[in-house]
């Protein structure tokens, strides 16, 4: 049997509206549509009493006996069950409660008899019960003659879904000589004097003045319930009034003021005492999982649940909604919403952090401990030494994470530096280059993709933008700082034609910035001419023409066979170096010197179409080293006056490139076999004026061809 409870039934309207109220600025507070308490459309109070499905006002808007009516002739309006005029003694009728009075002006003289409805005062969906107020039974004697009596019938249909209440109602009796009688049940007698005995106590129902007994359960039954006085006819001479009535047991605090007159009377008269009434959705058992619901089945909504409970002989229910939802379950599909329990900690604890979910919710403990957080048992996972060593450890960490920081911001500092000190500021502003970031370049300066070393830096080669580029990184002190070498830069990045290598961008947050050039597949003259794939000539080597030198990259073949130049070949690459070598001479807006014209500086691409590399370099010389005897490049190429002097001009590069000439037509480098000189062997044949046939590459024998490579060979000395 469900025990309910027992609440006064002022105390018990108060906290059905109070719950309904917090429910609804719970949900208006985190945007949250407040759960409907009845149907769409159908109103939802009479007055200041909430009217929640099942119970309804107007028709379609209520289950079969739960229809209440609204008068409104009464400020503020109040609820009833609805008044049948027809219906009288010896009737049924369903789904009604009545009250009938039957009043008497004179001893034993029946005047008068009606039927009425009965007062709805609040109802509470979650527990089954209702408040309604009812008049009660009273006798009021004016002397021995005349008196004003009042009898109490209630009525419950046949199957009516509505009982008095065991737990919360009881007969009761007030007066001093009355006895409380309840048709086929209980009774109370009580009594009282003029004056309060010792001991009583003055707020109890214990029998002196008030007296009050349980219902039991038999007389639960639908039915006709009478509620009678019955005076002591010693006590006729009394002008006091006596009661007797079906109350809420925790309503009334006897009071010895209620025995004098008709004070209770006119106090309660208008509106009746409180009674307490459970009722069901329907008579029928709860289905099992699985099972089809009873036609009519009253729990409709999402997350509802039926309870079986006990009505009289006969099988019935109610419903309710499941743990860890809230709302009315009578209302099809959404009446029963999820309860955000940690919104509740007075009825949902929990002494951790609190989740809420889906008909439940999670509490858990803080972090760093363990337990059971909902009885407030979370202890610290780590003791005492744990956590100073966990604490000095992360001491640690953050004084590592704090030097990383600082050590971060100052190379970042330190990048910015070489930025401006490169003349960061000044490529900019000009727009005509890419700028590339030391991150970007990173991901190719390493030893795999080294392919290269000269006088002055080392070569790798990787992709930029889905290019191969070469990425050529200086030794330090060879690059001028500041705007002198932003404008060497400029005024490459301006040079532009098809026999000299493009400068695609450049690196400036480094010390020694790094240049990015296009990449050529064939490497360079040298290593065509006089395969050098294990030869030491790579440090020679500055740019992109050692791609293929397998001293530096291990993708090259040791085995690697000598390209075989034909004449046609030579006197092609001949032709367009001499055309970019004079391009820079006199076709720029300022006129380059290369400083270090030789075959390694010298690329081909697969076509065999020469690209003059590593052109302008004296002019990236530091201008305090520009005019001085200290010589970068290879010796073997360069002028004997630039050697003396230091002073570079265009002649400069003219002899470098008349070296050149004489390595094509001979395929021998410069310096050969026991240090023998190239030009000295040449020069030394011109003064003998002779042909130096021996000298020419031993692959051209065709008298045709010899004649082209005299030709040249006088062109070169």
């Amino acid at each position: 049997m469900t025990t309910y409870l027992l609440l006064s039934p002022l105390l018990l309207v108060l906290l059905l509206e109070a719950a309904a109220i917090m429910v609804v600025a719970s949900q208006q507070k985190h945007g949250v549509t407040p759960a409907p308490i009845t149907l769409p459309g159908c109103p939802d109070k009479c007055g200041q009493v909430s009217i929640p499905y099942p119970f309804g006002i107007k028709d379609d808007c209520y289950l079969p006996g739960f229809r209440i009516t609204c008068d409104d002739t009464f400020h503020p309006p109040r609820a009833f069950f609805p008044a049948d005029a027809t219906f009288g003694w010896g009737q049924t009728k369903t789904e009604v409660i009545y009250y009938s009075t039957n009043i008497i002006r004179e001893p034993d003289k029946f005047i008068n008899s009606s039927w009425s409805p009965v007062e709805l005062s609040g109802v509470s969906v979650v527990e089954g019960k209702l408040l309604v107020h009812a008049p009660f039974s009273y006798d009021c004697r004016f002397n021995s003659t005349w008196n004003t009596a009042r009898t109490i019938t209630i009525q419950f249909p046949y199957q009516s879904p509505f009982l008095l209440s065991q737990g919360s109602t009881v007969l009761m009796g007030i007066g001093r000589s009355a006895k409380a009688q309840q048709n086929l049940g209980p009774s109370c007698e009580a009594y009282a004097g003029v004056s309060l005995p010792k001991g009583i106590n003055t707020t109890a129902c214990s029998g002196w003045g008030c007296c009050q007994v349980a219902i039991q359960p038999e007389p639960l039954r639908p039915g006709v319930f009478d509620v009678s006085v019955y005076l002591d006819r010693e006590y006729y001479k009394n002008k006091d009034c006596s009661y007797a009535m079906l109350a809420d047991k925790s309503w009334y605090n006897f009071t010895t003021t209620d025995l004098d007159g008709d004070v209770f009377l006119r106090r309660n008269d208008a509106r009746g005492v409180p009674v307490v009434l459970d009722f069901v959705a329907g008579f029928d058992q709860c289905p099992r999982p699985h099972q089809p619901a009873p036609k009519g089945y009253a729990c409709t909504s999402d997350n509802s649940m039926c309870v079986q409970v006990p009505f009289f002989y006969t099988d019935a229910y109610i419903c309710r909604c499941l743990d860890g939802y809230q709302g009315n379950p009578y209302i099809p599909t959404a009446g029963c919403q999820d309860i955000n329990e940690c919104e509740r900690p007075d009825l949902y604890p929990c002494h951790g952090i609190c989740q809420n979910m889906e008909g439940g919710y999670k509490c858990t403990c803080p972090a760093g401990t363990r337990g059971n957080a909902i009885q407030g048992r979370c202890t610290d996972i780590f003791p005492l030494p744990a956590k100073l060593s966990l604490g000095a450890t992360g001491g640690l960490f953050l004084i590592a994470l704090l030097g990383f920081v600082v050590l971060l911001r100052r190379e970042k500092r330190k990048m910015r530096q070489f930025f401006e000190r490169n003349g960061g500021p000044a490529l900019e502003k000009a727009k005509i280059i890419k700028i590339y970031t030391r991150d970007e370049l990173k991901q190719i300066i390493k030893t795999t993709n080294f392919i290269g070393k000269g006088c002055y830096g080392e070569v790798y080669k990787g992709y930029l933008d889905n290019q191969l580029v070469a990425v050529k990184k200086p030794i330090k002190d060879n690059i001028a700082p500041n705007e002198q070498f932003a404008n060497e830069v400029i005024i490459q990045s301006q040079v532009i034609h098809k026999n000299i290598v493009r400068l695609v961008g450049c690196c400036l947050e480094v010390d020694m910035p790094m240049l990015v050039y296009e990449f050529l597949s064939r490497g360079s003259l040298d290593d065509t001419l006089h395969n050098n794939n294990n030869n030491n000539n790579n440090n020679n080597n500055n740019n992109n023409n050692n791609n293929n030198n397998n001293n530096n990259n291990n993708n090259n073949d040791d085995d690697k066979k000598k390209v075989t130049l034909d004449i046609d070949k030579r006197l092609n690459i001949a032709a367009e170096s001499a055309d970019g070598l004079a391009y820079m001479h006199s076709k720029t807006s300022k006129t380059i010197l290369h400083g270090d014209v030789k075959p390694a500086n010298i690329l081909l691409n697969d076509d065999y179409v020469p690209k003059i590399s590593d052109f302008g370099i004296s002019r990236l010389i530091a201008k305090d080293k520009e005019h001085t005897l200290t010589v970068i490049g290879d010796r073997t190429y360069m002028d004997p006056a630039y050697l003396q002097t230091g002073l570079l001009t265009e002649k400069s590069d003219v002899y470098s490139f008349g070296v050149v000439l004489l390595e094509l037509v001979s395929g021998r480098k410069a310096t050969y076999l026991d240090n023998n000189s190239l030009l000295r062997n040449f020069l030394d044949a011109q003064k003998k004026e002779m042909i130096p046939t021996e000298l020419f590459d031993k692959e051209f024998e065709e008298p045709r061809d010899l004649e082209l490579l005299s030709s040249i060979t006088r062109v070169a000395i």
